[in-house]
């Protein structure tokens, strides 16, 4: 069997052997080149990506199926479509809409950090789909960024919600397991918000758009929702208590957020305080079907074992053990914003950090 093992701390080379002997060492140098294409070294340890790794026809390919026959973009819209909002309302979706907006580009960056550790895990089909999802979370981005502009309205910045920022810094950290989570939650959000105007509104431009996003929002949570069903029997009491946190966290923010866009919702006649409390039964339903119950712990549950193959490894080693963690996102100089690549972006731009 050929073994490959780094050499060294400098990362200037590998040993490249074979376990019967028939040669110790070929080429310390020869081959450092062509190994540091397909590797990279985590704490003095070699990733090596998987020529040929295990894959299984399982629900994740089904949706990366689905995804990829699914996919749309923003010239199959007809931007002559109605708004049915008069200027004071459209500017008060424009408010309502920024979250859900600074959500769809803040996923895309999430996605891009926990692909590579699924890859790392062997979670093929898992990285898989998430492939489609960045699709999904640029369309809907590119979809929102046109729809502002035929709004003739802005985003809300970050200075006038910073509750925006630490919702999403809240998303990075930790591992891929946390930001599965997180998503879920999210697309919860996102799903309740969709369907109240594909339902109020079928014939208007954002009734039309919220119902071609929803579509790719019921994969999203339906890859979540499996995700983390195969994940949590493998993780341990700490970890399960850190999730349900994140979800209590996140909710309270949530709560912030309605609090500064609570006459916006007032003025486009939607009833903010009941919206934010069917989202809450929603999350506690999805929270409860996936096997993270706030009334017991995870030991207390059933067959604690691996629900689906593949899934769950390394995940029960805390984030900070994470080969590849969000904190690749690393702080800009402005020491009061964490999400440096999200600073790159006009929403950003426009808040002035302090």
């Amino acid at each position: 069997m050929l073994r490959i093992e780094h050499l060294g701390d400098a990362g200037n080379g590998w040993l490249i052997s074979f376990s019967h002997g028939v040669m110790d060492t070929i080429g310390y140098w020869l081959f450092g080149n062509l190994f540091k294409k397909i590797a990279r070294r985590v704490k003095g340890r070699l990733q090596v990506i998987k020529v040929y790794p295990q894959f299984e026809e399982d629900l994740l390919v089904r949706l990366f199926h689905k995804g990829v026959k699914s996919q749309w973009t923003v010239e199959d819209v007809n931007w002559e479509d109605p708004i049915q909002f008069n200027e004071e309302q459209a500017h008060a979706l424009a408010r309502m809409l920024t979250p859900v907006y600074l959500g769809e580009q803040s996923a895309m960056i999430g996605a891009s950090v926990a692909l590579p550790q699924m890859a790392g895990a062997g979670e093929t089909t898992a990285q898989l789909y998430l492939s489609s999802f960045l699709m999904d979370e640029a369309r809907h981005f590119e979809v929102l960024t046109r729809l502002y502009q035929r709004l003739q309205a802005d985003p809300l910045t970050i200075r006038q919600m910073p509750e925006m920022l630490r919702y999403h810094n809240r998303l990075r950290k930790g591992d891929r397991l946390d930001w599965v989570w997180g998503i879920l939650i999210s697309d919860i959000f996102a799903k309740n918000f969709y369907s109240l105007y594909a339902k109020t509104q079928p014939e208007a431009l954002f009734g039309k758009l919220s119902g071609r996003i929803l579509k790719d929002e019921s994969r999203h949570q339906a890859f979540a929702e499996h995700y983390l069903k195969g994940a949590l029997p493998t993780v341990p009491f700490e970890r399960y208590k850190v999730l349900l946190d994140m979800k209590d966290e996140l909710l309270m923010i949530m709560d912030a957020m309605y609090y500064r866009l609570r006459d916006d919702a007032e003025t486009v006649g939607m009833d903010g305080r009941q919206f934010l409390d069917r989202l809450r039964e929603d999350i506690e339903t999805k929270a409860r079907r996936i096997g993270l119950d706030d009334t017991k712990g995870p030991d207390s549950r059933e067959g604690r074992r691996k629900i689906v193959p593949g899934f769950g490894k390394g995940v029960a080693s805390s984030s900070s053990h994470s080969p590849l963690s969000f904190k690749a996102l690393k702080p800009s100089k402005c020491t009061t914003c964490y999400l440096a690549l999200l600073c790159q972006t006009p929403l950003f731009r426009r808040a002035q950090c302090v």
